[in-house]
């Protein structure tokens, strides 16, 4: 493979390393699904940060830690997952010292009670370069019922759990470059909330779901590729905070605003599959759960994606965040 390498691209690279392994999904989910104990899947994801790219230099130890082990357990709230332990790498530069390792301990002591997720092993290293860690984390769902992104059909609704935006806009917060007040964004961006909450309505009417960390349309064209299905995104139809609604309504272009919201990731919101006969159900259970809940979008028969605002197509140049 020479010249520069697109991430997806690299993955489809390594798809005939799984040997057909169906357990492997064809490297097309954010998980593995493998038997485990009786009546029960294990799920299996993993995920790494590297500072600088996926988090602030000199950030917290104690939040780099949570951030860690939240954006790791968003996989498996997607796949309505029960987590119950973790595995952790990390190459930690030889500046590094016991203070900072006691707050970054700290901060996995707090999310593993939080989330009821123990530390089952890993690795650890010393590193001239910047800090990298990964998490390996785990969890059980009942016997074939692992919410794929593959399980989507023509017709289904996009429904979209949880507020857009606000990752990316935290992360602007956390630079200083826009406005937080309160520091809600910032929060956001930090200390993203995995949504566990929602696994009964999950189980119940979700045919397939994503979680969104790399932008929501990238991510909901991720369960349309692997449903064999095209995919129509409405951009003034999914949820926003007050704060983004706020921002939208100060920007020159109401669109192009919408449409960087949709594309900048980190929000950890969940994007689904859901039967149009299930949908006022399914968003009145979402919301229940204290999430806001709207249909934004289609999954279709036509190949590819397309982007609309108030009906009309949009050229998008890129759907979300790209790691490679």
């Amino acid at each position: 493979m020479s010249g520069p390498v697109d991430e997806f691209d690299w993955i489809a690279s390594l798809r005939d390393l799984t040997h057909g392994d169906p357990r492997a999904l064809n490297l097309s989910d954010d998980a593995a699904v493998l038997p485990g104990r009786p009546g029960f899947d294990l799920v299996i994801s993993k995920d790494a940060l590297v500072e600088g790219v996926h988090f602030l230099e000199g950030e917290a130890p104690d939040i780099v830690a949570r951030r860690l082990l939240r954006t790791s357990l968003s996989d498996l709230a997607a796949k309505a997952a029960q987590p119950f332990g973790y595995f952790l790498m990390t190459a930690i530069p030889s500046g590094r010292d016991g203070a900072w390792r006691d707050a970054f301990r700290a901060g996995l002591a707090a999310d593993g009670r939080e989330f009821d997720v123990a530390l089952l092993g890993g690795d650890t290293v010393s590193t001239a370069g910047p800090l990298a860690l990964s998490a390996t984390v785990l969890g059980w769902v009942e016997a074939g019922r692992a919410v794929l992104r593959s399980g989507a059909q023509a017709g289904d609704s996009l429904i979209v759990c949880g507020e857009i935006g606000d990752g990316w806009l935290g992360l602007k917060a956390a630079k200083g470059e826009i406005a937080d007040p309160d520091g809600m964004l910032a929060a956001r961006y930090r200390l993203p909330a995995p949504l566990f909450s929602l696994r009964a309505p999950l189980l119940a009417r979700a045919r397939a779901c994503a979680d969104v960390s790399d932008g929501l349309i990238a991510d909901a064209a991720h369960i349309a590729e692997a449903s064999g299905l095209g995919l129509t995104v409405a951009l003034f139809d999914f949820p926003l905070s007050a704060q983004a609604e706020g921002w939208c309504e100060v920007q020159e272009d109401a669109a192009l605003a919408r449409l960087s919201l949709a594309t900048g990731g980190d929000d950890y919101a969940l994007a689904c599959a859901v039967d149009p006969a299930d949908e006022a159900a399914f968003v009145a259970e979402i919301g229940a759960q204290g999430v806001a809940a709207r249909r934004a979008g289609r999954f279709e028969t036509v190949s590819g994606v397309r982007v609309t605002a108030h009906g009309q197509a949009l050229r998008v140049d890129r759907s979300g965040w790209r790691h490679a």
